[in-house]
C-alpha cells in the first residue's frame, strides 16, 4: 500500500508543494509507503504528445497505478487546476483512480477561486473512477507566505486542516488502525476489582 503524492504545479517551489510536503510531514512512512510524482520533471513533450511510452510518463503511470491513496495538490490559474496536471491526467486511463482514495489540495491567489476543487477538479477525479474523494483544502497565498528562508511555510490554520484530511485519508478511506500509544496487555495479566 503506497500514498502517491502528486505535484500539478510547473514552478520547482509553490505553495502547493508546501502542502504536498506538510502532508508527508505527518504521514509515518513506517506504516504506509509515500511516494511522490512532480508533473514538471516528466519529459514535456512526451506528456504533451501523450507518449505513454516513454520512460518518464511510463514511470509515472505505474507510481499511480501502484499507489492505494493520492494526494494531489495544484495552483489554481483561472479557476482551475493547472494546465500541466490537466496534460496528465488525460493521460490516464478511463479507470485509473478505481479502487483509490484521493485527497486534493490547491492554492490560489484569494479565496474566490475555492470552488475549483469541487468544480473543476472533483468530477475529472470522478470519471477516473475513484472510490472515495475527500473534501479539498484549499488555501490562498496569504495563508502560505514565503518564510524568511526563502521557502513556503504553512500557516497554523491550513496546517490543522491538513492534519484533519491526512487523519481521515488514512483512517476513513484508508482504513488503518490508530497507531497504539502502548505496549498491549495480555488478558491474563489483567486485574480488576468489583
Amino acid at each position: 500500500m503506497t500514498i502517491l503524492l502528486i505535484a500539478g504545479s510547473p514552478s520547482e517551489q509553490s505553495r502547493s508543494a508546501a502542502l504536498l510536503d506538510a502532508v508527508a510531514a505527518q504521514l509515518d512512512p513506517r506504516r504506509v509507503p509515500v511516494d511522490r510524482l512532480h508533473i514538471r520533471d516528466l519529459a514535456p513533450q512526451a506528456l504533451l504528445l501523450a507518449d505513454v511510452a516513454h520512460p518518464s510518463v511510463a514511470r509515472a503511470l505505474q507510481q499511480v497505478e501502484r499507489a492505494q491513496a493520492l494526494v494531489i495538490a495544484t495552483p489554481v490559474y483561472k479557476a482551475a487546476y493547472s494546465g500541466v496536471l490537466k496534460v496528465f491526467l488525460d493521460l490516464l486511463p478511463q479507470t485509473a483512480l478505481k479502487g483509490k482514495a484521493v485527497l486534493p489540495l490547491a492554492t490560489g491567489g484569494s479565496p474566490h477561486h475555492m470552488l475549483a476543487l469541487d468544480y473543476a477538479l472533483r468530477p475529472v477525479l470522478q470519471s477516473l473512477s475513484a472510490r472515495h474523494i475527500l473534501p479539498g483544502v484549499y488555501a490562498t497565498d496569504a495563508q502560505v507566505p514565503r518564510g524568511e528562508s526563502g521557502g513556503y511555510v504553512v500557516g497554523e490554520d491550513i496546517q490543522a486542516r491538513l492534519q484533519d484530511a491526512v487523519h481521515t485519508l488514512v483512517h476513513d478511506a484508508l482504513r488503518l488502525p490508530a497507531a497504539a500509544s502502548f505496549a498491549p496487555v495480555a488478558f491474563s495479566q489483567v486485574r480488576c476489582s468489583v
